[in-house]
Parts: structure tokens; C-alpha cells; sequence
């Protein structure tokens, strides 16, 4: 019965917002400022107008009509940014074939997942929401707001780096799902190798058949048989990342196949942005270092497979210190509400300071999503995505109480709360008056 009533404060909510307008003004004041990239601000304030952060600092002058937020004694920080996770969609793995680049989670957006909502109860304001790992190559992923409340077209970050899921190890050579018919290939970790290499070839050889037509059509004398070759949707992703349009995010955990598809993105020429997981990570920090690639990670959850048990809590700050780009991921439409818990741990394990701790949650995946000048510190030209909580954000006590994006409040904790409780007292009068009008039995 509880969960009927979230679920109609929260059509409550979505009606709501739905009639903002794109990019608001607001003023927020006298709060305790965690710029993540920049320094902390002791009863600053920071003005937003049309979405965009204008100015930031102490006793900034409302401009007349503004809406104006009282901050004080609270923490405002980045709006938190999760760069692996599943929200959002009505389909995660296409799982009849083992390639299946073509496929996009652009199209199975489902804005009225009210796992958004969860997210923005936990300041996450944007998410990397990924085709899942059941295929060594995946669809195209996408980058979104938690508009929670607008359409998924609004919700679209189309500056976000394009990404191509990419998977290794159990979960691509399905080692864990009882086969149901036909084996599907691969069926080992060096099927799952030698198929990405062998669609990468095809997509070599369709380049080249393309290229070699483009150059015949633009010659002075054409050939008169000269045939248009057959588009294929697939080997156009392919193509597209080997053109450096695309970039790679990989679902691994051994520390052997995460090196492998290293050296095939050396064979390839093409780009990994980030490895997914990866709880063998701290075994080969010098190499990830070397090449400029990403981890996106959990950070103390492990051993809860097979390849997965020799991850250990001290990887991510471990990686940090060792120059390694590292984020932290929820891969969860729960434990997306609570990143900055996960942040905080890295303090304990492995001794990262606050500041490194928070850009595990804020400027570090904008980095990887390509979205740093838009999001991912408190910066003035940034989106005004802003987190405010009611302790320190890495404090085991803290509540995030407002969550903006592009200066309009899309969670408001106080007021959910008020929604709440009206709901829960007009259901009880409701209940009163049937009792009333039946009788006791």
C-alpha cells in the first residue's frame, strides 16, 4: 500500500515539473560551497540564469524576481554524475545474437521510469545508461539528464562522447545462463576475443569497399557498372569507432582480458574510454595509467562472481593515486541514490581526501562522458546541476534535500515529504467515511 502511494506522489510530482520551462533563474545562498575543482566556498552563493551558472561567490545581489534558496548551514555541490547504470530504458540486452552493434538505447528511453526519480533523490543529475554485458559487442549507449518529469528527448545530453558497449569475461560467453536451445558462440573468454576481432575486420573490409566506391564516383570518368555497396547498420558503428567518432566501454573484471583488449584497440586504432568494473584494476594501474583509459567501478562490492573475487576495496583509491581516471558506478536503480556513500568509503579505503573523493562521483565521470565543460564542478559557464544536502556529502549521516538541473528544482525533499504525509492523511479520512457509511462488521 506504501508503494501505491509513492507511486501517485509521484505522477503528482511528473505533472508538476512537466510544465517547467527549459533553463530557469534561482539564486542560492549562504551555503557551504564544494566547487570540487576550484576550492570551498563558506557561505557562498550562486547565481543561475537560464540554466547556466553566472556567477559564484559571497553576497551576490539577487536580481529582482528571482527565485532565491536559502542555503545556510547546508552543502552544495555538483549535481553527481553515474557513469554506468541501466536506468531508463525498456530493454538492456539484445540477446539473440552475440553482435549486435546496431542496436541504440536512445531508442528504448523510457522517461517514466521512476528509477529517475530515485536518482535525483540521491543528487545524481545525470547518468551514462548502458546496453547491458550480455554481448561482446553491445549497442550505443546514451547520456541523459534526470529530467524527471520531461520527455526522454529533453532529457538527451548530445554533447556526451557516443560510446559503444563492448563485454568480457562470464557474462558474454553466458557462464552463468542455462542454454535454452542452440548454443550460442562464443562460448569461451578466447571466442569472446577472436569474435570482436573478426567483426572489426569485416568493418576494415567495408570501409575499404566503401572508400574505394566514394573514389570511383568522384573520378573523372566513372565506371558505368559501378554499383552502390549494400549498407549495413552494424558495420557502420564499427566503422564509426574505428573513425575515432566512437569510443569504447568495456565490461571486464580479469586483469589478463582487460590487457587483450588493450592490445586489440592498438591493432584496431581505436579508442577505449573506460573500463567497466574492472576489480582487477590495481594489478595493471601503471598500464591503464600509460594509455589514458578510464575505470568505472563499484567501490567495495566484490567476489560476487567468480572473476569478480580478487577485487578489493582499496582499488579505486589505489588507481587515483596512481594516476588512473577513476569513477564510481552504481549499475543499480537503487544504489544510484546513494554514490556519494560510495564516494565517502574511498576515504577509509585507501586514503583519498574529500576532494578526491567527491570527483569520484562529480568531475571525474564528466570526464569520461566528454561532459566536463558542462557539468561535473561548480564552475561559472557550467550547467547550473547543482546537489544540495543537509551534512557534508560524505558524511555517513547526510540527506540530499534538493537536486537542480539547469537551475530548476527537480527533487525537493521537503516538499515530497508534505505531498506524503497530505496523501497519507486523506487516505485515512477516505478509509474513515467508508467505515462510516458500511458499518463495522
Amino acid at each position: 500500500m506504501q508503494r501505491k502511494n509513492i507511486g501517485i506522489i509521484l505522477v503528482v510530482s511528473l505533472v508538476v515539473f512537466s510544465s517547467f520551462s527549459f533553463g530557469q533563474d534561482l539564486l542560492i545562498k549562504n551555503g557551504t560551497i564544494l566547487t570540487v575543482t576550484k576550492g570551498t566556498i563558506p557561505n557562498g552563493d550562486i547565481l543561475i540564469i537560464k540554466g547556466i551558472i553566472k556567477q559564484i561567490g559571497e553576497n551576490i545581489e539577487a536580481p529582482k524576481g528571482i527565485k532565491i534558496i536559502d542555503a545556510s548551514g547546508k552543502y552544495v555541490i555538483p549535481g553527481i554524475i553515474d557513469s554506468h547504470t541501466h536506468i531508463a530504458l525498456t530493454g538492456t540486452n539484445e540477446s539473440a545474437e552475440a553482435i549486435t552493434a546496431e542496436v541504440k538505447m536512445r531508442d528504448v528511453l523510457n522517461a517514466e521510469d521512476r528509477s529517475i526519480y530515485t536518482a535525483i533523490s540521491g543528487g545524481v543529475t545525470m547518468v551514462h545508461t548502458m546496453h547491458g554485458s550480455g554481448n561482446p559487442i553491445g549497442g550505443e549507449n546514451i547520456v541523459i539528464k534526470t529530467k524527471w518529469g520531461k520527455t526522454s528527448e529533453e532529457m538527451i545530453v548530445h554533447s556526451a562522447y557516443r560510446t559503444l558497449k563492448f563485454a568480457l569475461g562470464e557474462n558474454p560467453k553466458r557462464a552463468n545462463s542455462p542454454a535454452v536451445g542452440t548454443l550460442r558462440y562464443p562460448q569461451s573468454r578466447m571466442g569472446v576475443n577472436a569474435i570482436i576481432r573478426r567483426e572489426f575486420l569485416k568493418a576494415k573490409n567495408y570501409m575499404e569497399q566503401w572508400d574505394r566506391y566514394l573514389k570511383a564516383k568522384k573520378s573523372k570518368k566513372p565506371p558505368k557498372n559501378l554499383i552502390l555497396p549494400r549498407k549495413d547498420l552494424r558495420m557502420e558503428q564499427l566503422a564509426d569507432m574505428l573513425r575515432g567518432k566512437m569510443v569504447a566501454r568495456c565490461h571486464s573484471y580479469r586483469a589478463d582480458e582487460t590487457l587483450e583488449f588493450i592490445k586489440l584497440s592498438k591493432e584496431f586504432d581505436f579508442k577505449i574510454a573506460c573500463f567497466e568494473h574492472a576489480s582487477e584494476a590495481f594489478k595493471i594501474a601503471k598500464e591503464l595509467a600509460e594509455e589514458k583509459i578510464g575505470i568505472s567501478v563499484f567501490l567495495d562490492n566484490w567476489a560476487y562472481k567468480v572473476e569478480a573475487s580478487e577485487g578489493i576495496a582499496y582499488s579505486a583509491a589505489y588507481c587515483t593515486k596512481n594516476g588512473v581516471l577513476v569513477s564510481i558506478n552504481s549499475d543499480s536503480n537503487e544504489r544510484i541514490r546513494r554514490l556519494f556513500n560510495d564516494a565517502a568509503k574511498a576515504m577509509k579505503y585507501g586514503g583519498l581526501s574529500e576532494e578526491e573523493a567527491l570527483k569520484l562521483v562529480t568531475i571525474n565521470p564528466a570526464i569520461q562522458l566528454g561532459v566536463e565543460k558542462i557539468a561535473g564542478s561548480l564552475e561559472v559557464g557550467k550547467h547550473g546541476d547543482i546537489a544540495i544536502f543537509n551534512e557534508h556529502p560524505l558524511s555517513a549521516y547526510t540527506l540530499c534535500e534538493k537536486t537542480i538541473i539547469e537551475g530548476e528544482v527537480y527533487f525537493d525533499r521537503a516538499q515530497y515529504l508534505k505531498e506524503r504525509e497530505e496523501m497519507e492523511k486523506k487516505k485515512k479520512e477516505e478509509e474513515k467515511k467508508k467505515v462510516k457509511k458500511g458499518g463495522t462488521k
